[in-house]
C-alpha cells in the first residue's frame, strides 16, 4: 500500500475521439462522478467540430481537461495523448468515447496499483458491450450500469493483452512504447499490440471489480470493407511483429471470417457483414500475392 510519506498518485485519462461531440461531452463530464477523480483528462480529436462544448461541460463540473488535435487515426491520437501527458501522471487510463465507467473505477485502479507492484496494466469487466450488436444509447448504458450487481469474487486473472475501450497502465511501464501508427484509422488490434508489449514488463490483469458499459456507438467507425481487410491484415502484421499471441491472432481471423460469411448471407442491419467479408477476401488475396499490409485500407 502507499505509505503516508508518499505523495498521492497522479491519475490521467486519455480519450481519443472523432465525430461524436455530444456523446463525448456526456461521457467525459460523467467522470466527475468518480469517487476518485482523475487529476487530468486529455481529449485528442481531429477537428474543432469533434469537441464542441466538451471542455466547457467538463470544467463546469470541476474537471481538469485539455483538448489536443492530431491526424485521424486511433493509434496516432492516443500517441499524441501520451506525448502531451509527458511525465505528469503515475497512471494513465484509456477510455473509448463511448465507454461509461462505474463511479468507483478509478478508485479501484488506485487500490490495485498500490497493493500490487507487479501489475503494470489493468482492464475491467464489461457489463454490456454493444460492439457486436445494435449498440446502446447513453441512457441505456446508465441503466445497465445502475442495475449491475458486482460479483462477490473479484475474478482476477492474468491476461496476454488488454481491451482498448477500458485499459489502464503504470506510466513508467509504458516508457518507450507507443501505439503502432502503421495500423491506420480505427487501428484494429492496436490495443493488443500496445498492451502485449507493456505486459513484457510486468503483469496484465483483468478484474471483475472494475466495471463499465461499452456502448458500441456506430458513428465515426471504419467502413465494413476497410474493417474486414484489417481483420486479416492487422493480425498477420502483428504476428510478424511478434506482438500478438499466435492463438489469439488465428482465433480472431477465423472467427471473423466465419461471422462475416454467415452475416453476408443472413444480413445484420447494424453490421455491414457483406462489406467486411469482401474486405476479408481482398486481404487474403493480397496475402497470397505478398502485398498484404494494414495501410492498404487507405486505398479501399
Amino acid at each position: 500500500m502507499t505509505s503516508a510519506s508518499e505523495p498521492p498518485a497522479r491519475h490521467a485519462v486519455i480519450v481519443a475521439s472523432i465525430g461524436r461531440a455530444e456523446l463525448l461531452a456526456a461521457t467525459v463530464a460523467r467522470l466527475a462522478r468518480q469517487t476518485r477523480r482523475p487529476n487530468l483528462i486529455l481529449i485528442v480529436s481531429v477537428t474543432e467540430a469533434d469537441v464542441v462544448g466538451v471542455a466547457e461541460r467538463a470544467r463546469a463540473v470541476g474537471l481538469s481537461i485539455e483538448v489536443h488535435f492530431a491526424p485521424k487515426g486511433l493509434p496516432v491520437q492516443r500517441n499524441v495523448g501520451l506525448a502531451r501527458l509527458g511525465d505528469r501522471a503515475d497512471y494513465v487510463t484509456f477510455f473509448d468515447d463511448d465507454f461509461v465507467a462505474a463511479d468507483d473505477y478509478l478508485a479501484i485502479l488506485d487500490e490495485i496499483y498500490a497493493a500490487r507492484r507487479d501489475v503494470v496494466g489493468i482492464t475491467g469487466r464489461l457489463v454490456a458491450d454493444g460492439i457486436n450488436n445494435a449498440g446502446y444509447s447513453y441512457d441505456d448504458a446508465l441503466a445497465r450500469l445502475a442495475a449491475d450487481v458486482p460479483p462477490a469474487d473479484p475474478g482476477e486473472r492474468t491476461m496476454p493483452a488488454l481491451y482498448g475501450c477500458n485499459m489502464s497502465y503504470r506510466c513508467n511501464a509504458t516508457a518507450g512504447i507507443r501505439f503502432d501508427e502503421a495500423l491506420p484509422l480505427y487501428g484494429w488490434q492496436e490495443d493488443v499490440d500496445f498492451s502485449f508489449q507493456v505486459g513484457q514488463r510486468g503483469r496484465l490483469l483483468r478484474t471483475e471489480r472494475l466495471a463499465g458499459v461499452h456502448m458500441g456507438a456506430k458513428g465515426g467507425r471504419t467502413s465494413g470493407r476497410r474493417l474486414g481487410y484489417s481483420q486479416i491484415a492487422n493480425p498477420v502484421y502483428l504476428l510478424r511483429k511478434r506482438t500478438i499471441p499466435k492463438p489469439l491472432a488465428w482465433r480472431l481471423m477465423r472467427r471473423n471470417l466465419v461471422a462475416n460469411l454467415a452475416g453476408s448471407l443472413w444480413s445484420e442491419p447494424h453490421i455491414d457483414r457483406r462489406g467486411r467479408f469482401v474486405g476479408n477476401l481482398l486481404a487474403l488475396r493480397d496475402l497470397a500475392a505478398g502485398r498484404l499490409h494494414p495501410g492498404n485500407i487507405l486505398a479501399l
